[in-house]
């Protein structure tokens, strides 16, 4: 039973990674989600970055015990490095809870290894780390997004919000932005940013800011027109000692946003993101000339029907 149970997760496997893999070179894309829990007995996040995969199983009741697990897993990561041609050296497995969103928990390391190594996306590069965090540092279903922001951020005055490694900001960078500003909690992703930046050597300090910040109240200290272009990406709930408050992004949005707003100049704008499944964006009120929502068209090949996440154009 279990090989018959194997052969459906290779076949589904191979079917899925056909497609994808010929969507991804037409588009050279390395890093990009090949499959992510289509049979229930395989729960599974599987990610190629560059010639290594990332293997993500969500934590469930399958009944088996640890050496059975053991061996299930094994023979899963076989068919796994067979369809892929990567080699099970190649393959990093990590046992996550499945979260509907990005929560605080994204700053918890998991291992002190510290395996960091550059992949490619759209001729720019990005530290990724497979072993020692929560997430990998480069979140591929905001690819497109990113591409927005690059089109969009020529000579304009960026401002990334809860910035994680900066991949939105190295991309503002790399289109032309009179400067860029990166805030987070975090000093870890903080310097893991300006690590982004030198690798694509990006390195004026005049024009490039990493501000170690909580964002609600950062916002707070902004004066009028500072901004022409925003990112927002924050995690749904987070409740860190280093906060003066905690962040309910359902709760907060309409502040935060018209924070952001207040900062931004006149038809500025603001791209904000949420992974929290059940969100309603209270349009009214938000102190916005216009809001659209461009959730549909900032998912890649990849997230297609799977995508959880909400993305808006918000101008001010």
């Amino acid at each position: 039973m279990q090989g018959t149970k194997l052969e459906m997760f290779e076949n589904r496997l191979l079917k899925v990674y056909k497609h994808r893999s010929k969507q991804a070179q037409r588009q050279h894309v390395t890093c990009y989600r090949v499959y992510d829990h289509d049979l229930p007995e395989f729960p599974f996040s599987i990610e190629l970055y560059g010639d290594k995969v990332y293997v993500a199983e969500y934590l469930r009741r399958h009944g088996m015990d640890e050496e059975e697990h053991e061996f299930w897993l094994n023979d899963c990561l076989d068919v796994i490095s067979k369809v892929l041609s990567v080699s099970v050296e190649h393959i990093y497995v990590r046992q996550r809870r499945r979260m509907n969103h990005r929560s605080q928990q994204q700053y918890e390391k998991t291992g002190v290894q510290k395996e960091f190594f550059a992949v490619e996306e759209s001729d720019l590069k990005f530290l990724v780390n497979l072993t020692d965090y929560v997430d990998t540092g480069l979140f591929p279903d905001h690819r497109i997004t990113r591409q927005l922001v690059r089109e969009h951020a020529a000579c304009k005055r960026v401002l990334n919000l809860f910035c994680y490694t900066g991949s939105f900001s190295v991309y503002a960078a790399a289109g032309g932005a009179a400067s860029v500003t990166s805030v987070d909690l975090s000093k870890t992703y903080l310097g893991w940013a300006e690590d982004n930046f030198a690798l694509n050597h990006f390195t004026q300090k005049d024009k490039y800011h990493f501000v170690h910040a909580d964002v609600k109240q950062y916002l707070k200290t902004l004066r009028e027109n500072s901004f022409d272009l925003v990112i927002m990406d924050p995690p749904t709930f987070s409740n860190s000692k280093r906060m003066n408050d905690f962040l309910d992004i359902q709760r907060d949005h309409v502040e935060l946003l018209n924070d952001v707003l207040a900062a931004t100049t006149a038809a500025g704008i603001v791209y904000f993101s949420t992974n929290f499944t059940k969100f309603v964006l209270d349009a009214e009120k938000i102190k916005a000339s216009s809001i659209k929502d461009i959730t549909k068209a900032t998912t890649p090949f990849d997230f297609e029907g799977k995508l959880k996440r909400w993305c808006f154009r918000i101008t001010k």
